[in-house]
């Protein structure tokens, strides 16, 4: 057989393996899915409605996976299959645990079905359903809107999976003081979609109608044969014609919604305190000061404020708060420019130090506000958790807020959840994004203007009231209460405020609750939607009080907050959801994930990744003998390089690799297809090949060797460097010779992005080798290995702490701690490591022992570094660093350039 001959059978291989894909992408028809939002009195409820056809000729399982808000609560879902509907059924969470860990220790696939994402959860099950039949998945979930900046807003995702030819999106809002502003947001209203999207407003109704079309679920950016993947925003705003604002009543319930905007701002006093230990190294620090800088900016001239540095030890910018006045301002800016990490973490001493400056400088109709920004634990001064809220708690004593900003997933959110609370504010989770400075700055403009202070609630003639007492009541936000009318008697109801504004106090009297007109039509259903949101804002401040509470008092509020979760069946920490299914079937335990909470892992089988072969054809044939050769399983990367092949090859598989570098018929298989495209390779080529029969000659086939991209952070840069090392190398990534500390790895030697094997060496007898499959201690003649699989594993020594988590290994010593990532891309999978605390200040050996290079942009491809021009172009690389790996914007320089060093002084001849 000839060339020709033998690029014309692997033509039809591939283009077998695209239908291959493409048809087990439509071995279930999604032929409908509609998300149906109805919103009144800023309260939500959303249903998602998935109709699904088996298309096979067998029974088949069905997945349904859908994206709902993290601020939501799940109430309803059910599965109907010929005419038979399955409920699930919200129980106590130990009880549901326990039917579900008995399916475990059977060997049975039971599973938690929700995970927590930036601002969504997923919730994903599955049922198997006989030939051509059809099942229903029905979803709910509900949630009040919190108003911020201004805008209410309601997010919903979509992403069936494939084009649906039924697919619609509808939201009804009805608002009885009247809808003022509306505004559709996100990529599914973008570009070709925009068209699909229709919006209505009348005096207190509002629609919008998202149905994109066949061809506008393929043609969209992002879009193919997957259908749409996106959000939608729907933002909004209230009239306000009363200042007390407005009170609903409506089945026995009531509800106050109060955001005056006819108030004077309160000059304000702030503090930023922020950590500048070693694990803030490198973008988190760079971002933080970006943050700062544009904070800065927004200060007004009546305004005071204070920076606080901090490490082991405490470092205020000024011994006293400064009034914002140009100078000062711009001084601060010299000095923000120039923070740069290391050292411990004393958040004790410079939190209280924070409270100190705040209490000096005490101002007359001034409102005082501390906001920390730290990514760790303490571990210097005073570690103790409990002590340390304590102190912060008397320190503060209710005079002013702490809001605590946790920068990443490895801080303990938690501790800095209680702290927060315990003193009047809130923590938020800074993600470790490429927009983690715009989060910060966003954060700041939530507080940046406090219009009243000291806000009390009162009420009369009401009773299961939610939280009455507010410390700020800041602009473009809004208080909410609500509660029951006693013997539902509205007559008898009354509330007003009192409060502090800039100049006096204020009060908001005789303000009656008026009930609610009787809903549209389109509301039907919603009847008891004041009662739900009722019992939706309870439950939420009785979880968050139930964390500042101890002995039986916590016991007290965590069974008041239960009772009400499971009367009004929403899924929330304390309960979870059965999801049954038909007999013979596992039913799979739903959850509500706490805050930076990752999916957990239950599985009775270790985790083993396929290694990666290259597919060498060879003349006798062998791969072909008849159904027995399994190509999918040799087809895990095939790189043909010679041009001449382009023309047989479908457009779909060409791509890139190596971060620039393109090549041609780059297929990529994900692993779960390889069996089902080997069957169907083989019948679509229908070509007979007889035992022994050669190709010849046969193609060039090469195995490319992926340069791997590293990001280094820039000093006062908004883009870091970015720069390649060639596969395969074994390169030095950290030493530090005065504690005997090395990490080394290996790149893939192929095809990869990161490393294949890592190892860490504390001392000579002492070392843990990381490689995809395992992770392996050695200390001494003491030898245990760890699958990456076994989540939640310790192991201490007395100078080494590892923990293993889904699939990260955090290894911590004195004064150093690295963190050892397992991804997966393309189907394979390769390691990444991470430095979270450095030893030293200054330079030490290795690629991940550099500090950060500063940088001057002569033009568009020039880079002066150390005086020098360089040769540089805008790129971007992904931050393997990070668990979601974004994908960073970066000036691509040469290595030797951004190392500062030739390639041979970072290699070592073994690990």
């Amino acid at each position: 057989m000839d060339l020709a001959a033998a690029v014309f059978i692997f033509s039809l291989l591939f283009t077998a393996s695209d239908s291959a894909l493409s048809l087990k992408s439509r071995n279930w028809d999604v032929y409908s899915f509609h998300i149906n939002s109805t919103v009144t009195s800023r309260y939500a409820i959303t249903v998602i409605t998935s109709r699904v056809a088996n298309t096979r000729d067998n029974s088949n399982e069905i997945d349904f996976h859908v994206k709902i808000p993290k601020t939501a609560f799940i109430s309803k879902f059910r599965m109907t299959i010929d005419g038979q509907t399955y409920d699930g059924v919200v129980k106590q969470k130990e009880e549901a645990q326990q039917q579900y860990s008995q399916a475990v220790s059977r060997g049975q696939s039971a599973g938690l079905v929700s995970s927590v994402g930036r601002t969504l959860e997923d919730f994903k099950t599955s049922v198997t359903i006989a030939a051509h039949s059809k099942v229903t998945f029905e979803l709910t979930y509900e949630e009040l809107l919190h108003r911020r900046l201004g805008k209410y807003e309601l997010l919903i995702n979509a992403q069936p999976g494939q084009i649906v030819k039924d697919f619609k999106i509808d939201v009804n809002i009805y608002e009885k003081p009247g809808i003022n502003f509306l505004e559709v947001k996100g990529c599914l209203g973008e570009k070709g979609l925009a068209n699909a999207i229709t919006t209505t407003r009348a005096d207190k109704q509002a629609w919008v109608s998202f149905y994109p079309t066949h061809g506008q679920q393929m043609d969209c950016d992002g879009c193919g044969e997957t259908g749409l993947k996106g959000d939608l925003k729907i933002l909004y705003d209230v009239d306000r014609p009363q200042s007390q604002g407005d009170v609903t009543e409506h089945g026995g319930y009531f509800v106050h919604f109060f955001a005056p905007a006819d108030l004077a701002r309160i000059p304000k006093n702030v503090v930023f305190i922020i950590d500048q230990s070693g694990s803030m190294h490198g973008k988190k620090i760079a971002q933080t000061r970006g943050a700062l800088l544009r904070i800065l900016d927004d200060l007004a001239e009546d305004d005071y404020f204070g920076l606080i540095l901090f490490n082991s030890d405490v470092s205020p910018w000024k011994r006293e708060l400064l009034q914002a006045t140009q100078t000062n301002l711009e001084m601060a800016k010299q000095f923000v420019k120039g923070i740069t990490d290391h050292g411990a973490t004393d958040i004790n001493a410079a939190v209280l130090k924070g409270v100190e400056m705040i209490q000096q400088h005490p101002r007359n109709g001034s409102a005082s506000i501390l906001i920390l920004l730290t990514d760790g634990d303490p571990t210097s001064g005073e570690t103790n958790q409990g002590k340390i809220q304590s102190n912060v708690r008397k320190a503060i004593g209710k005079k002013f807020p702490l809001y605590c900003l946790g920068f990443g997933f490895d801080v303990n959110f938690e501790f800095l959840q209680k702290m927060a609370q315990e003193n009047s504010g809130l923590a938020r989770r800074i993600y470790e994004d490429s927009d983690a400075a715009q989060q910060l700055k966003g954060f700041y403009e939530e507080v940046a203007t406090p219009l009243l202070t000291s806000v009390q609630m009162n009420y009369t003639g009401a009773t299961n009231l939610t939280q009455t007492t507010f410390s700020y009541y800041y602009n473009g936000s809004e208080i909410v209460v609500a509660g029951k009318i006693l013997d539902n008697n509205i007559d008898d109801f009354n509330t007003d405020v009192i409060a502090i504004s800039k100049h006096d106090m204020v009060k908001y009297s005789d303000i009656k609750a008026t009930k609610a007109d009787k809903l549209p039509a389109v509301m039907s259903g919603f009847e008891n939607f004041l009662q739900r949101l009722w019992a939706c804002l309870t439950v939420k401040q009785l979880l968050k009080k139930e964390l500042m509470l101890t002995g039986e008092e916590k016991e007290a509020v965590k069974k008041e907050a239960l009772d009400l979760s499971l009367k009004y069946s929403f899924v929330t920490p304390l309960t979870s959801m059965v999801v049954t299914k038909p007999e013979g079937e596992d039913s799979q335990v739903a959850n509500k994930p706490k805050e930076g909470e990752k999916p957990a892992v239950h599985s009775t089988r270790m985790f083993s990744p396929p290694s990666s072969a290259t597919v060498q054809l060879r003349r006798t044939g062998q791969a072909y003998q008849g159904h027995k050769a399994r190509s999918g399983r040799i087809l895990n990367r095939l790189r043909i390089s010679s041009p001449d092949y382009g023309a047989f090859h479908p457009p779909m598989m060409y791509g890139s690799i190596g971060h620039g570098i393109h090549h041609k018929l780059l297929p990529v298989f994900p692993e779960s297809d390889y069996e089902d495209l080997t069957s169907l390779m083989l019948q679509a080529t229908a070509i007979p090949v007889p035992k022994g029969a050669g190709l010849s000659p046969p193609p060039t086939v090469i195995s490319v060797r992926t340069p791997v991209r590293f990001l280094m952070a820039a000093e006062g840069q908004s883009l870091p460097l970015c720069f390649d090392i060639p596969a395969g190398h074994s390169v030095k990534l950290l030493q530090d010779s005065a504690s005997g500390f090395s990490m080394n790895g290996q790149l893939m030697s192929e095809g990869g992005n990161g490393f294949q094997k890592i190892i860490i060496r504390v001392n000579a007898d002492k070392h843990i080798e990381f490689d995809t499959n395992k992770i392996t201690i050695k200390d001494g003649q003491y030898m245990q290995s760890f699958m990456w699989t076994d989540s939640d594993t310790d192991h201490t020594t007395d100078s080494m702490i590892v923990i293993i988590r889904d699939s990260e290994a955090d290894i911590t010593m004195t004064n150093i701690r690295v963190v050892i990532l397992l991804h997966r891309q393309d189907g394979k999978h390769f390691l990444w490591p991470a430095v979270r605390k450095r030893p030293l200040e200054n330079e030490i050996p290795g690629i991940m022992g550099k500090l950060l290079v500063a940088y001057e942009e002569v033009n568009p491809t020039k880079l002066r570094i150390h005086g020098v021009e360089v040769n540089a172009s805008s790129d971007s690389a992904g931050d393997y660093s990070i668990k979601a790996v974004p994908r960073v914007k970066c000036q691509l320089v040469d290595l030797k350039s951004a190392l500062q060093g030739e390639l041979s002084n970072f290699t070592v001849p073994q690990l």
